[in-house]
């Protein structure tokens, strides 16, 4: 039986997620909508699919079971909750939406409607970023100490002239809720919950709205402290990076690849280790934002459509996304306030 999907958005990063769909069995792009008719067509032409031409008749289709949103950011929780109202499953690009509230009214009414709702996080998927994750459950650090995201990332003028919504507050929150989220939520999914932040942000080199520029520590619920610095700004722009140090042990993952993997003992497992740095590819996302594998999409599809059939939560469900969001809103918050600032955040957030 087929899962079909339908896409909401037709911009660059849709065309991602139509290839992940083209890979995988018992899977089918049926539709696209798009507020742009030509950049509709198009998509519909090149990816063998329908064009719809408003949000309403893509939601009253039978033959689509997944509402697929690629829109700018800040339209994501509107266009998700009217998909669950319809009774679609809603599969959301990151972030969930720039707002805490926003994302709490999407989650509820995916609850209240019975359908599922994930969002696209595909670093956890890497099979570094699992390696790690093992490593951390197993206790291999010990007591953790020092947990850090950082994202140096460049984005040219065209960039954000190009596209109007990109660096705008209603549409796109800026580097940390655009770029620099995946580090974000790859930090929470490996360490765990925040309990505060303090932060700085800067427009440093952009004419935009929102920052390019970004820099906090955060205090963990386990006791540990990390940093994130993120950025649009640095020039030519290089891999995002995460720590994870502790009391016996350290290691570094550059995007996917463990370039530093010690600890006080070894273990059968670390063999992988070296052969995920002779096969890793690198990334080329930290310059170029359509120059990204496809791979962690496509496995993320398959846990989706798992869950699906399964009846089961799936691995990055809305509450999963929301975690990220929360942080960053927090430190955008420190910001404005000069202030070390406590998660959870207010309801109005």
């Amino acid at each position: 039986m087929s899962t079909n999907f339908g896409i909401v958005g037709t911009g660059s990063i849709a065309t991602v997620h139509a290839e992940a769909i083209s890979q995988i069995d018992h899977a089918k792009l049926v539709a696209c909508c798009a507020r742009t008719p030509e950049s509709g067509r198009r998509f519909s032409r090149v990816n063998n699919c329908d064009y719809e031409s408003d949000l309403g008749s893509l939601l009253t289709r039978d033959d689509c079971d997944v509402i697929v949103i690629t829109t700018p950011s800040g339209t994501h929780a509107d266009i998700g909750i009217l998909a669950a109202k319809h009774g679609k499953h809603v599969f959301c690009e990151k972030p969930l939406d720039i707002s805490v509230g926003r994302i709490d009214q999407l989650i509820a009414a995916c609850a209240a409607n019975n359908v599922l709702l994930g969002t696209i996080f595909q670093s956890r998927f890497g099979r570094g970023a699992r390696a790690l994750k093992r490593a951390i459950e197993q206790g291999r650090f010990g007591k953790l100490a020092q947990c850090s995201a950082y994202i140096p990332w460049y984005r040219d003028e065209e960039y954000y002239e190009s596209i109007p919504w990109h660096g705008t507050h209603s549409l796109d929150g800026g580097a940390l809720l655009n770029q620099g989220i995946h580090a974000v939520d790859l930090l929470l999914w490996l360490v765990g919950e925040v309990q505060a932040v303090s932060g700085r942000v800067q427009t440093r080199i952009h004419d935009i709205e929102t920052e390019d520029n970004a820099t906090a520590w955060l205090q963990f619920v386990n006791g540990s402290l990390g940093v994130i610095q993120c950025s649009t700004a640095c020039y030519p722009g290089e891999s995002k990076r995460v720590d994870i140090r502790g009391e016996r042990g350290s290691v570094t993952l550059v995007d996917d690849v463990p370039v530093s993997w010690e600890f006080e003992s070894s273990t059968p497992e670390d063999a992988e280790i070296d052969d995920l740095r002779m096969s890793a590819t690198p990334s080329q996302g930290a310059s170029d934002p359509k120059a990204i594998s496809i791979d962690g999409h496509v496995a993320q599809y398959r846990d989706f459509i798992a869950a699906i059939s399964e009846g089961r939560q799936p691995a990055i469900s809305g509450q999963e996304g929301r975690r990220s969001v929360e942080v960053i809103r927090a430190i955008y918050e420190s910001s404005k306030s000069s202030s070390i600032v406590q998660i959870p955040l207010k309801p109005h957030s």
